[in-house]
């Protein structure tokens, strides 16, 4: 079992990953508390959408940067940047995936993690 410590590491992280979306206005963020769940390779998934290829990679540096910056971390592992489809930024006890709407959808990692904890972070500006 993890330590409280590594718990409240974890939940910071996950906090300040969601500010670097929503600094980008990524859209329909997801955190999903994975800390429960049998076998789950995270503590977090934090999910968001992306209206272009260019705002996937603006998303995904603005988390870098804020991560870096608040917590002095960079990520373990990072897939996806050539495709620029689903950017995934992995540091180890929370993974970040930036993807296009259709393949978020297409993807679906809601629902295959449909057990966890899911908590639907609101819009900070008006819809477009």
């Amino acid at each position: 079992m993890k330590s409280t410590l590594v718990r409240q590491d974890s939940d910071r992280l996950a906090d300040v990953v969601v500010r670097g979306m929503q600094e980008k206005k990524a859209s329909d963020i997801v955190v999903l508390d994975l800390k429960e769940l049998k076998n789950a390779v995270a503590d977090y998934f934090v999910i968001c959408s992306a209206s272009s290829d260019t705002q996937i990679e603006a998303i995904a540096r603005s988390i870098e940067e804020e991560v870096e910056k608040l917590t002095g971390q960079s990520p373990w592992q990072t897939e996806g940047r050539t495709n620029r489809e689903w950017v995934l930024l992995d540091y180890v006890d929370v993974v970040v995936h930036v993807f296009l709407r259709d393949r978020r959808q297409f993807y679906a990692l809601e629902d295959l993690w449909g057990d966890a904890e899911i908590t639907h972070v609101a819009e900070e500006t008006a819809a477009r």
